[in-house]
């Protein structure tokens, strides 16, 4: 490999380093701010003089959000529910995505249902109608109205399908030869080929259902099936120091502010998605550049 020493190409390449760097910057910036005001005493967080580092150091904005049961049984609502809709996910969309990648000789229909599902993918009924559906279905206050909407992505089965679409056609034609089904191509071909596009999908997935939690708040109203985003996001809300039952819940807000304890809900919920990242990120890349582009 070639590689040019011209003062020109070595400015360029200066210049290139400093423009990603201060991107890098910018963007870490938020999250260390968020976790210093986190951990610094709430009056100092309420002054603004925190910028990257924490003052007054104090847990006890975490404290406070983990310091009941309900965390942990939010906690593992939203893990049950990440694990359920990644399982069933992927192979509502490695079902829907295989007929689509065959020729239209082989699947006559499959432009319109294309479009059919774009069309029903691009809208949605409203709020009310969802509501209703769900209480004929008897989905509300049902674990499984935190599931079964969001199994079927279209854009997941776009990126899948056309992933597909890019790969050599001899390898469909040697499986033909050798007397493979659809089945057979589903599970033992093509399934080993898409570990790039299926971490890709399932980052996505992870990231979309545990960010998740409207839906919560308008269909569950059992608080041990709320996920914890719902639940953190309601943490403060719901506390009403003016009832005998809370009052020592808002002696322990007395120690933290507003500000803390937000910033302590990002932090925490942050944490995840920080962890999974790194172990699929080899893979989003090459996944969804193979997977956008068709020949």
């Amino acid at each position: 490999m070639i590689t040019s020493k011209t003062f020109g190409s070595r400015a360029f390449d200066t210049v290139i380093i400093v423009i990603l760097l201060a991107i890098s910057l910018a963007t870490l910036f938020p999250i260390l701010h968020t976790v210093a005001v986190s951990l610094s005493n709430p009056a100092i967080a309420s002054s603004g003089t925190i910028v990257a580092w924490p003052k007054g150091w104090s847990w006890n904005a975490y404290a406070r959000v983990m310091d009941d049961h309900q965390f942990f049984t939010s906690l593992w609502v939203s893990v049950k529910r990440i694990v359920i809709t990644l399982v069933l996910g992927t192979v509502v969309t490695y079902l829907a995505a295989f007929p689509f990648s065959r020729e239209t000789k082989d699947f006559r229909m499959r432009n319109v249902y294309l479009w059919i599902l774009l069309i029903v993918g691009s809208f949605n009924g409203g709020i009310i109608p969802s509501y209703m559906n769900a209480r004929n279905l008897h989905l509300y206050d049902n674990f499984w109205i935190l599931v079964l909407p969001y199994l079927f992505n279209f854009g997941n089965i776009l990126l899948v399908f056309n992933f597909w679409r890019n790969l050599p056609k001899e390898l469909d034609d040697c499986a033909n030869i050798d007397g493979a089904g659809p089945w057979v191509k589903l599970v033992t071909l093509y399934f080993p080929l898409s570990l790039p596009v299926l971490a890709t999908i399932s980052l996505f997935t992870i990231v979309n259902t545990w960010n998740e939690y409207f839906q919560a708040i308008v269909y569950i109203n059992n608080a041990h099936l709320l996920p914890l985003q719902t639940y953190l996001q309601q943490i403060v809300v719901t506390i009403d120091p003016t009832r005998p039952e809370d009052i020592g819940k808002g002696g322990a807000l007395s120690e933290v502010s507003n500000q803390t304890l937000d910033a302590a809900k990002i932090a925490l919920t942050m944490l995840p998605v920080l962890f999974v990242y790194p172990f699929l990120q080899r893979f989003f890349i090459h996944g969804i550049t193979l997977g956008s582009v068709k020949e």
